[in-house]
């Protein structure tokens, strides 16, 4: 008895996948004219950015920043104003924020037609997906060109018993209480932005790291800077440590090292890397092999092996943020419609680390400069000298800016502190620009609203200027 035909559906650009990498890609694809699907197995819109990663753990940390500036606040101190809010209270500030940005992304797909399609998509050959639908039954997506964009998930090692005790970056947010203690294994980007939210809400913090320093593509001064605050507000920091296995008691997790060591907390958040959703999208079907940690490998265009299929964000590794992936998705669409794409769209993209305080940089790094052999000098502006920061309380950080001894354009620029995330693309303008515009008598000979953060720029361009002979 042959089976029933298959709902059908033709397009010419299917997206599998509605994080930031996947609306990238559909978005640019259905403006430069072509009709295009996504497909997205959760129930909503808007991928691990929007359901588990970026928007609650930011939102989070902000509900969590609110209450901790009001407790320092020697204004309230004095009126004896304290809110003492625990850490589900915290955690659903996040949840109306999370249905925002649902709504908005689903509108952008229902305003530009593209055809959204939930379920578990399967690759059945190199043009076809077979979606698998909640209590639906399953329909097929024939398509010119798939983008694959399925994220990534954080990685469990082997072995290790995940429960109430024992988290990974996506559980962790569903702790019923905040903890007195918590280890975090694992000092990237993940592990040391928990490590700085939960300090801030009064736990004693372990931030194991396998390496010699904490974020090491980072430039190193930035690094020390952070490294100095952690310890300073009370986070116990252990380098070179590696797991030997993970114990999980009724009153706590044990932490066993190879050095052995044992730390004993409330709780463990193993923050030691993601993996690509590319389970059971039946790549070995097509002739794909993703690598030991899920990744699929593609060329500078985002091209797997098998051409007409790209993939983009997580799912292909590093550098993992949103920002990169929705970049890399508009790249591929680009690229897939037209054949070629303009690399300055993916070239220079900022790093934001959202620890408290806030890391983001741009460019080259002091030790990328001198393994080049470039000229290169520095300009620094302490925040505590300027006078928005103090009026602020918000002292602690600088603004670094790396540039050529000869040509004065800018190589590089770091911040540390109070919205550097924000304060790092008035950088990324400049660097953007070509020949004279590039350059840092731009900072030196501007007028900056005053007092505001962004004056940092001209104080560190005269530092950095009065250095030249």
């Amino acid at each position: 008895m042959s089976s029933p035909m298959l709902e059908e559906t033709q397009v010419d650009v299917a997206v599998i996948g509605t994080g930031p990498g996947g609306e990238g890609a559909a978005m640019q694809a259905v403006k430069d004219g072509k009709s295009v699907a996504v497909i997205e197995r959760f129930n909503q819109i808007g991928g691990g950015c929007t359901h588990w990663g970026t928007i609650p753990s930011k939102a989070l940390r902000f509900a969590i920043y609110q209450m901790t500036d009001v407790n320092y606040s020697r204004m309230f101190q004095k009126a004896g104003v304290r809110i003492e809010l625990d850490f589900p209270e915290l955690r659903r500030s996040a949840d109306s924020i999370i249905q925002q940005q649902v709504e908005m992304r689903r509108g952008f797909y229902d305003r530009n037609d593209v055809t959204t399609i939930t379920g578990h998509a399967k690759f059945i050959d190199v043009n076809t997906l077979e979606v698998t639908q909640p209590n639906e039954g399953k329909r097929r997506v024939r398509a010119d060109y798939i983008i694959v964009a399925t994220g990534s998930r954080p990685y469990r090692p082997p072995g290790v018993v995940f429960d109430d005790r024992v988290h990974d970056s996506d559980t962790i947010l569903g702790l019923h209480r905040t903890p007195r203690t918590i280890t975090i294994l694992g000092a990237g980007i993940v592990g040391c932005e928990y490590a700085s939210m939960f300090r801030n809400l009064g736990c004693k913090v372990n931030l194991i790291n396998s390496r010699d320093k904490l974020l090491e593509f980072l430039d190193d001064e930035i690094v020390d800077a952070l490294a100095y605050h952690l310890r300073d507000r009370g986070v116990l920091i252990r380098h070179g440590e590696h797991l030997d296995r993970i114990e999980s008691h009724p009153d706590g997790a044990v932490l066993a090292l190879k050095s052995g060591k044992l730390i004993k907390s409330d709780v463990l958040l193993a923050a030691v890397g993601r993996t690509g959703n590319t389970d059971g999208l039946g790549l070995e079907t097509i002739g794909l092999q993703p690598n030991q940690r899920g990744q699929l490998v593609v060329n500078e265009d985002f091209q797997t092996t098998v051409p007409h299929i790209y993939a983009v964000g997580d799912v292909i590794g590093p550098p993992a943020l949103a920002s990169a992936a929705y970049v890399q998705g508009r790249y591929a669409a680009h690229h897939l419609i037209h054949g070629s794409c303009d690399r300055a769209l993916i070239r220079d993209i900022p790093t934001g680390i959202y620890t408290s305080p806030e890391i983001s940089s741009i460019g080259k790094t002091e030790r990328e400069l001198t393994a080049e052999g470039v000229p290169y000098e520095i300009g620094h502006a302490m925040f505590k000298h300027l006078a928005r920061a103090q009026i602020t309380g918000q002292t602690v950080g600088m603004l670094k800016l790396l540039f050529h001894r000869e040509t004065l354009q800018i190589l590089g620029v770091h911040c540390f502190g109070q919205n550097a995330a924000e304060i790092i693309h008035i950088g990324q303008a400049i660097m953007s620009q070509q020949g004279e515009a590039n350059s840092l008598r731009y900072f030196i000979n501007t007028t900056f609203n005053y007092p505001t953060m962004a004056e940092a720029y001209r104080v560190a361009a005269l530092n950095g200027h009065n250095r030249l002979f």
